[in-house]
Parts: structure tokens; C-alpha cells; sequence
């Protein structure tokens, strides 16, 4: 009884439909398809220049081109 079954969604979509007009729920759609794509560029946008402002943070070692390179290993004494 607490659920609802396709009959009852059918007749309020009907009810919608006489209501408020198929041109203004297109509408209604189109502006809503366009601020949900709005907000997803914008969070996009958002993610993208906050990791293009963070520093770099890996280390690359290219030992056979620099000659300055010291390879050290650290060993415990026994």
C-alpha cells in the first residue's frame, strides 16, 4: 500500500503534461540538461587548475647523464 504502482505515475504524468504544456516541460528540461552541464564543467574546471597550481612533487634521477650524482647507500653496522 505505501508504494506506488506504474498506473498511478502514468496518470500524474498525464496530469503534468495538461497542466503546464509539452513546449514548457521541454523547456524546463533543456534548462535544467544545461545547468547540470554547466556544473560539471565547472567543477571540472575547478579540479583541473587546482592541480595544475600544485607543485610538482616527483623527484626524477637520471644518474648516467649527471656527473655530479653520488649514489650513497646507507648500511647498519653489525
Amino acid at each position: 500500500m505505501g508504494s506506488f504502482s506504474i498506473w498511478h505515475w502514468l496518470i500524474v504524468l498525464v496530469i503534468v503534461v495538461l497542466v503546464f504544456g509539452t513546449k514548457k516541460l521541454k523547456n524546463i528540461g533543456s534548462d535544467l540538461g544545461g545547468a547540470v552541464k554547466g556544473f560539471k564543467d565547472g567543477v571540472k574546471d575547478g579540479s583541473s587548475s587546482a592541480d595544475a597550481s600544485a607543485p610538482n612533487q616527483q623527484v626524477t634521477t637520471n644518474k648516467a647523464t649527471d656527473p655530479n650524482t653520488v649514489d650513497v647507500e646507507a648500511k647498519s653496522k653489525s
